[in-house]
């Protein structure tokens, strides 16, 4: 297969070029070869390229910025997704378009499925909802995967920041009442694999790792398997902070965002394994020591 991944710094496209160029042909674009807001060169790109799968790892993720660069985030997060959606649908390939939690409001108390109706609270759930709507709108082979507290080797995420505050601080803090599913990016490429063949079923995915947790559980374990593998912290324990009481944060956050992965279990076979292995398996290979050669 040809992929073409756009984004290839992100966390998730750099993972997915990874796992997948093992076994196809794959091509990862970044900037400065690719502004994803420069509508005409975006189009004039995805023309010149040839490709049998088109993958969108581009976005404006972080909240609060969506929310004073409402025009930016809107043509990166929504337009673009359209013209990529557009360009696959003319070469009559699939469209893999990542999405995000962040369009539920956070009400609901049990996990949430692709049925559920979205309502973002904020600037940035809104221009990804618009996003995913324009991409199922221009062709329903297309995909739209939902993910949510993304971690892995090729960019560092908020437990890759935790346990370096832990080295040096004793006390470190996390929201104890955000809770959410963890998605290690290495795994996605294992997921969405069979999504190539153009028969399974487009629409909307959740891809995460099986179970829930909130931001203080999650960097608590992750502390904990640090420590195990031999990484010298100050601290393994991570104190408790409402989400109420992070004044700096602008955009509203979701507080209960669980998301169920059965529709991806029904269509491709594969159950994604708990978010705590995927986490220990992640901490080990990066701080594990190597032992030395013979």
């Amino acid at each position: 297969m040809k992929i073409l991944i756009l984004g290839a710094r992100g966390r998730l496209a750099a993972a997915l070029a990874s796992g997948w160029g093992r076994d196809h042909s794959v091509t990862a674009l970044a900037r400065p070869e690719l502004d994803v807001a420069d509508v005409g060169g975006l189009r004039s790109l995805l023309q010149k390229h040839h490709f049998d799968v088109l993958v969108n790892g581009t976005g404006l993720t972080n909240v609060d910025s969506c929310e004073s660069s409402r025009d930016e985030a809107r043509a990166v997060n929504a337009l673009a997704p359209a013209i990529m959606a557009e360009a696959a649908r003319t070469k009559n390939v699939r469209l893999i378009h990542f999405s995000t939690d962040y369009v539920f409001d956070g009400a609901k108390t049990a996990p949430y499925t692709e049925a559920d109706p979205p309502n973002p609270l904020g600037w940035y759930g809104k221009t990804k909802l618009d996003g995913e709507l324009a991409v199922l709108a221009d062709d329903p082979r297309h995909l739209v995967v939902r993910v949510s507290w993304v971690f892995g080797p090729d960019k560092p995420a908020f437990i890759d920041a935790l346990i370096e505050r832990a080295r040096t601080n004793t006390r470190v803090e996390a929201i104890a009442d955000k809770i959410s599913s963890p998605t290690f990016a290495c795994d996605v490429a294992g997921w969405l694999a069979p999504f190539f063949d153009p028969g399974l079923p487009g629409g909307i995915y959740h891809a995460c790792n099986a179970g829930s947790c909130s931001w203080r559980d999650y960097g608590e374990f992750a502390l904990r398997c640090a420590s195990e593998a031999g990484a010298p912290l100050a601290t393994t324990l991570v104190a408790p902070i409402r989400l109420a009481d992070m004044k700096s944060f602008v955009a509203p956050r979701p507080p209960l965002t669980a998301l169920s992965t059965e529709k991806l279990v029904g269509v491709t076979g594969l159950r994604p394994r708990p978010w705590e292995d995927a986490v220990r398996q992640y901490i080990q290979s990066k701080y594990a020591p190597v032992p030395p050669s013979s």
